[in-house]
């Protein structure tokens, strides 16, 4: 097979998406103890949630879009490849987190108390969190190189423009979350819109 060719298929084999959804965990354990470091250290305030907002976008940016880069995400076969190294990265980090941020006490006990003291309650919505972003990432990755040649950055500025403005809104009408919070939510909410967007268009 040919490098052009190679470059345009779809990459759903079982080696990519361990070894991909591998990296996705690490990314995501790596923002994680950045959030956690940055959140404890810093000063509280305006300036403090700003820097979180934006390494939650940019973390957001990563684990959604580079599956479907990795899985070479063309048509549906890579974008269920996406979809399945998302799930992958999200069961490494869980790994992750059980190994080397329980045992050191990372998080707030708030976050425990949600599930009634239990550490388990989040996981498999963190599994299925992790799934449907890069399951949008692959889809809007294969819907905008349908249209034409595209590049990694500019499809995330893309999303994070859209998450920007829907996170101003949400400030704007007095939304009771933290910055950080309502940054990861518009960034969902901004993927997904333009993941159907590029659907229909391609």
């Amino acid at each position: 097979m040919s490098t052009s060719a190679a470059a345009t298929t779809d990459r759903s084999d079982f080696r990519n998406v361990l070894v991909s959804g591998t990296k996705v965990g690490v990314v995501t354990g790596v923002a994680v103890v950045a959030y956690l470091v940055l959140a404890r250290f810093l000063p509280s305030g305006i300036p403090r949630d700003a820097i979180l907002g934006l390494l939650v976008l940019a973390t957001g940016a990563l684990v959604s879009l580079l599956p479907g880069e990795w899985a070479t995400a063309r048509n549906t076969e890579g974008v269920a490849a996406a979809a399945a190294i998302g799930l992958w990265g999200s069961v490494a980090f869980m790994a992750i987190d059980i190994i080397l941020l329980r045992p050191f006490k990372a998080y707030p006990w708030t976050w425990d108390a949600i599930g009634g003291g239990s550490t388990w309650w989040y996981l498999p919505i963190w599994w299925m969190l992790g799934t449907f972003l890069a399951w949008m990432g692959g889809m809007l990755t294969a819907g905008r190189h349908a249209r034409g040649p595209t590049t990694l950055l500019g499809t995330a500025l893309l999303v994070v423009i859209g998450a920007v403005a829907l996170t101003a809104v949400g400030k704007l009408a007095g939304c009771p979350v933290m910055l950080p919070v309502l940054a990861g939510a518009g960034y969902t909410l901004s993927l997904a819109v333009l993941a159907l967007v590029s659907l229909r268009r391609a």
